[in-house]
């Protein structure tokens, strides 16, 4: 009888050694990290809609190539969009949607609400430049930047001639006009000089120590002209910026493309969200954020240290530009920072944050600044 019980328990530990060891490499296995595992995600990283593309181009001839880049404010609960719209003539126009939850278009108008006067006849005495954006090779009106002040509403623009001049004009309408859907716009006065290309610009959607403020140039430091009345901007008087023939031109950061929304307000300062590349990765433009001071506008207080938003959905790649995701538009509604922006040169598109949270979030990243060093606070 004893040898039997020791056959017996000499079994029992083979059978048992072999499933200890399974069990012990399948807990390795499985808390071994993956290579390509996805980046933890924070309350800095905003999050598309499910709605994507919240525009696209439709039958409509002035809109049928492209319905990108989009602007935006918010008035009685409602967010008004205006975005660039290219049609059959490669002409930019732009367009007007609504919406009322911020992701879905309640309703859009059929008609372009907005032309940039483009003369037939082109002064063929200054040399044509190499410029297309998005596709428009006809020229119009492109990346609009609107401001709600006051009563009125404002909106900035590039400006292109389709020939040779690349600047940034300013109009304006009245809320109540804009709001009864009757597009009387003041004539645009063109507000950077002539034989420059800008892009870019934005206007504060407050007064700064009583005056109208212009940020027009992220680097290589932040520039802001004021204003006691922007009808001092009228068609002599222009803003002076960087530029290709300018000697602040060859000390900018060439990584960063400008700034994207007009700055949004909050406690801890001017919410600043803007458009960069990566060294590693200067085929895509992705958006950026960053808090400064709320009477010195070109002071940084807080940067991003990462991007807040990168192309890599397919709506950020299939259209007249791969990689590029550009912001024209950023509103607060009910606590969420819902961010509107291009995808592709082609569509439109919305992303969105907790406010609350995601300014924290920056605040607790540090103060960097444009060229991504530290700041010593």
């Amino acid at each position: 009888m004893v040898v039997p019980k020791k056959k017996k328990t000499f079994k029992k530990k083979v059978a048992v050694k072999p499933k200890k060891l399974v069990t012990k490499k399948a807990v390795v296995k499985k808390s071994r990290p993956k290579k390509t595992s996805v980046k933890k995600k924070t309350p800095l990283d905003l999050k598309r809609s499910l709605q994507n593309p919240i525009i696209q181009p439709t039958e409509h001839a002035w809109e049928s190539k492209a319905t990108f880049n989009p602007t935006a404010f918010q008035h009685d609960g409602k967010i008004h969009i205006i975005y660039r719209a290219i049609g059959d003539t490669d002409n930019s126009v732009l367009g007007y949607a609504e919406s009322r939850n911020g992701s879905t278009i309640q309703e859009s108008f059929p008609r372009p609400v907005y032309y940039h006067f483009i003369s037939r006849n082109k002064d063929k005495s200054i040399p044509a430049i190499s410029y297309s954006s998005g596709g428009g090779w006809g020229g119009g009106c492109e990346d609009p930047r609107i401001t709600l002040l006051g009563d009125k509403v404002y909106m900035l623009y590039t400006a292109f001639d389709g020939w040779g001049s690349v600047r940034i004009a300013l109009t304006s309408i009245s809320l109540n006009d804009f709001l009864d859907k009757c597009w009387n716009w003041k004539e645009p006065v063109l507000i950077s000089p002539p034989g420059e290309i800008h892009k870019n610009w934005v206007l504060f959607p407050e007064k700064i120590k009583g005056k109208y403020a212009i940020l027009h140039s992220l680097s290589p430091h932040i520039m802001i002209d004021y204003f006691k009345s922007l009808e001092e901007l009228n068609g002599s008087n222009f803003i002076h910026s960087v530029h290709q023939h300018s000697p602040l031109w060859q000390a900018r950061d060439k990584l960063i493309r400008g700034v994207g929304p007009s700055p949004v307000k909050t406690k801890y300062g001017w919410l600043v969200l803007y458009h960069k590349m990566e060294k590693h990765d200067t085929h895509r433009y992705k958006l950026w954020a960053m808090i400064t001071d709320a009477q010195d506008p070109t002071k940084i207080l807080y940067n991003s240290s990462h991007p807040i938003l990168e192309p890599d959905e397919w709506y950020e790649n299939e259209g007249y530009k791969s990689g590029v995701i550009y912001a024209c538009g950023a509103v607060v509604k009910d606590g969420q920072l819902f961010v509107y922006y291009g995808g592709a040169d082609k569509v439109s598109c919305v992303a969105t944050a907790d406010l609350e949270a995601f300014l924290k979030e920056l605040i607790l990243g540090g103060a960097y600044t444009l060229r991504g060093k530290r700041i010593k606070t």
